[in-house]
């Protein structure tokens, strides 16, 4: 139904019904994932697999979401976003089922390759909900949805090993794995309404191939660039040839009328900010996290650091963060109510620029390292809430399932980079004539990860200024309206 002057406008009992379906696939989404690194060692053992091959368990899934996560998100503002939320659930209950009932490893792979559409859930999800819910409402389901893949993914992680003990064998628990995805599909037929907006044209498949050839030749070499060496000529080939094929890419998109992605919507002043942002918040995100678990689990009476803990305290502590980002991202619409989103995303890089460098200070007291650790997790989780948020309302309309994926996408390969870093310094930097990295390597990294935030900080609030500078602050455009009952098709400039 639509009001006059084009306004949408939903029944409340029939938003609460989508909302809630809609966290519900983020919920198991996010425990799927987070349940994936908790169970490698039992599949390696349950398959016979080597320890490289059991790499491949985690890193087939990551690559397909890379790759397709851009294609659904077009596909999905092309011909709905429902239709490609059950296409992509669909897809995961049969990868759930080929993992389980993998007779060997080429079938395991098959199957978490197909699982790769988790990712591309919350972007169409987005899409759908900005389509149907009014401004306000869509704002706090953002955040009740990365909310509930943040809780998802700590659920995951914690409740993995309990439920493999439960099941007695690791092939019952991705049996259960996979009857809760398989449910989800069914789900998915209840009560969800298809959005209304379409975009125009046709699927942009050129584009696609070619941003899937590049991702996967850039986030394979940077998944073997330590076996290789980072400086071999096939390591450094490859990273040259994929970004060879990227800059092709986006010179073909830009004289695309109907391209895959809206390269000059990124890269335009008022976006690119938002985007770049995504991008050191997978690096910080995404690549500290190992880096963190390894600092914990480091002796101090054999490596000289570290606090030594047990692989059950280290879930314990590294819970902390996970549930104040949980918090963050689920207070986010709120916060945002008062301050407007761009100052929460300010808050949320100075947070976690004080996290890590609190990390620093505080890595010898496990109490203080843990306080940092929440500091930072609570800046994450404002970020995970405001930037897809953000970037939302700053697309058009017919682009919002694609603009996000291209923020996800970019917040993956953010991590990735930082991953491939993180190796690199703790390689080189290292204790006399040992492979055991030095304190200073995890300083170091620490220290990098607080200088991106303050670099993503410098860069947000020069925008800010140049667009309050140009006037736009006094002809509000579809960021300013935290009161109005639409979502602007983000043609015009606003600010918040």
């Amino acid at each position: 139904m639509r009001a006059p002057g084009g306004t949408q406008e939903v029944a409340a009992p029939r938003v609460t019904a989508v909302v809630g379906l809609l966290v519900v696939f983020e919920l198991v989404s996010g425990f799927l994932q987070g349940s994936g690194p908790a169970l490698v060692p039992a599949v390696q053992d349950w398959q016979s697999i080597s320890a490289s091959q059991a790499q491949w368990y985690m890193a087939v899934q990551f690559l397909a979401a890379a790759v397709g996560v851009p294609v659904f998100g077009r596909l999905g503002d092309l011909y709905g976003h429902r239709r490609l939320i059950r296409v992509a659930l669909a897809c995961v209950a049969v990868g759930t089922v080929l993992v389980a009932l993998a007779p060997n490893l080429t079938v395991l792979l098959v199957g978490r390759a197909l699982m790769g559409p988790l990712a591309a859930l919350l972007p169409l999800e987005i899409g759908l909900v900005r389509d149907r819910l009014d401004l306000e409402g869509a704002r706090r389901a953002v955040g009740l949805l990365v909310g509930a893949l943040t809780l998802g993914s700590l659920l995951g992680h914690s409740l993995a090993g309990p439920l493999l003990e439960l099941t007695g064998g690791v092939q019952a628990t991705l049996c259960v794995l996979a009857a809760i995805a398989c449910a989800c599909l069914a789900l998915s037929y209840c009560a969800i309404p298809e959005s209304r907006t379409r975009a125009p044209g046709r699927m942009d498949w050129t584009g696609a191939l070619l941003l899937g050839l590049a991702l996967l030749l850039f986030l394979g070499t940077t998944a073997r660039g330590q076996a290789w060496g980072w400086t071999s000529p096939l390591t450094l080939g490859g990273l040259a040839i994929s970004l060879s094929l990227l800059a092709w890419w986006v010179r073909l998109e830009r004289g695309r009328p109907h391209a895959l992605v809206d390269v000059r919507t990124v890269a335009h002043p008022r976006s690119a900010p938002y985007y770049i942002s995504g991008f050191v918040f997978g690096a910080v995100m995404l690549g500290g996290q190992a880096v963190a678990i390894s600092y914990l689990a480091a002796s101090p009476a054999d490596e000289g650091y570290g606090f030594g803990l047990t692989t059950w305290e280290i879930s314990a502590w590294g819970a902390v963060p996970h549930v104040l980002a949980f918090a963050g991202a689920s207070l986010v619409a709120k916060v945002a109510a008062h301050t407007g989103y761009r100052r929460v995303l300010l808050l949320a890089f100075t947070l976690m620029a004080a996290g890590s460098g609190g990390l620093i200070a505080a890595h010898t007291t496990l109490p203080l390292f843990a306080l940092a650790s929440a500091v930072a997790g609570f800046g994450m989780g404002l970020a995970m809430g405001g930037l897809p948020t953000l970037i939302a309302e700053r697309s058009t309309t017919d682009r919002t399932a694609s603009a996000t994926a291209v923020y996800n996408n970019l917040k993956t390969l953010g991590g990735s980079v930082a991953g491939a870093g993180s190796a690199v310094i703790l390689g080189s930097l290292v204790v006399g004539d040992t492979d055991v990295p030095a304190l200073s390597a995890y300083l170091t990294i620490w220290g990098l990860s607080a200088l991106l935030c303050v670099g993503a900080l410098i860069l947000q609030a020069l925008t800010n200024r140049q667009a309050d500078d140009s006037g736009t602050a006094r002809n509000p455009g579809p960021l300013d309206r935290n009161t109005s009952p639409r979502w602007n098709a983000g043609s015009q400039g606003g600010t918040t």
